[in-house]
């Protein structure tokens, strides 16, 4: 455990000379998910978890598109002052994500490390320490790190106590919602790091990433969003990948030219930009490359008209 100020509340600096590099360690008998906790909120949660204003809390990081994913619904579905949040460290050794000064002590237990809201839920927790977290003060336990349940849940379970900016979870398009995410979630969200790295698999990951980007452009020739007309989770779960884009992944322009090669493409995310929920829990300093050229994301973008 780290050395603390009796007041401070905030971990020690990172430290991988006595703590090393953090490693997520899975025994190959272990057939546990990566992602452990997986409970949701609903008014007729089996495990108690029902809708209330205050009641949650959300463990986030500014560098992480998943979180992301989680903070943008937040936002979208009104809910700034019913389920708060707060964010982890942006380095991390050994002991995993901690609280420290730049964004400030676990408001809600006073924890240092993030490890510790998972060694509260689980004794002995074993597994991988991710943001971000859904905490749930009743019963002082962690309700879910599953990224994408909880960003379902925060998108259409609070409706009886706030009205949403934007439903993001239609139920007329949950299944184009879910479709879009079967092909995208492989191919650009989780295949974006691997179209950087060199050699075949490389090269494999960068024609199917690059041929997504192509289907993007054209499907957004004539469309605002990726479900028509409206906003909805698809385009949050897309954006937090293409606003990282030329700033991490193809930072080198290792991959391609840039998102700006795809012109339907980078107009919508742009276009994504300008809305608050997106534009105000975007950090760029904490996701881009040292010497990145950043592209000019305040550009105007003109899209279809809804």
């Amino acid at each position: 455990m780290p050395t603390l100020s009796p007041f401070s509340r905030l971990a020690s600096p990172v430290d991988t000379t006595t703590y090393g590099e953090y490693r997520i360690v899975r025994r190959p008998d272990d057939p546990r998910p990566l992602y452990r906790f997986t409970e949701r909120i609903a008014e007729n949660s089996y495990a108690g978890f029902t809708p209330r204003v205050g009641r949650y809390h959300i463990y986030a990081g500014w560098f992480c598109p998943w979180s992301h994913r989680v903070t943008i619904t937040r936002a979208l579905a009104g809910l700034d002052d019913v389920v708060s949040v707060s964010y982890v460290d942006n380095a991390r050794d050994g002991r995993g994500w901690a609280f420290r000064d730049r964004y400030g002590p676990d408001p809600v237990n006073g924890f240092t490390l993030l490890r510790q809201v998972y060694e509260a839920t689980e004794e002995g927790f074993d597994g991988h320490v991710s943001v971000p977290v859904l905490w749930d003060r009743a019963t002082a336990s962690v309700v879910s790190n599953d990224f994408r349940t909880i960003g379902i849940d925060l998108a259409t379970q609070f409706r009886r106590h706030v009205t949403p900016v934007v439903d993001t979870y239609p139920e007329e398009h949950r299944a184009e919602i879910e479709d879009l995410d079967a092909w995208l979630g492989p191919a650009v969200n989780h295949g974006v790091r691997a179209a950087a790295r060199p050699g075949p698999d490389g090269v494999h990951a960068r024609r199917i990433l690059l041929d997504a980007f192509a289907a993007l452009d054209e499907r957004l020739a004539t469309r605002r969003y990726l479900v028509g007309s409206v906003l909805t989770e698809a385009d949050v779960r897309l954006w937090v990948t293409l606003v990282r884009y030329d700033a991490g992944p193809n930072a080198r322009r290792t991959i391609n030219p840039g998102l700006s090669a795809y012109p339907h493409l980078w107009a919508y995310a742009r276009d994504l930009h300008t809305l608050p929920a997106f534009r105000d829990t975007t950090d760029f300093d904490t996701f881009t490359a040292p010497g990145a050229e950043v592209p000019d994301w305040s550009a105007p973008a003109t899209r279809p008209t809804p």
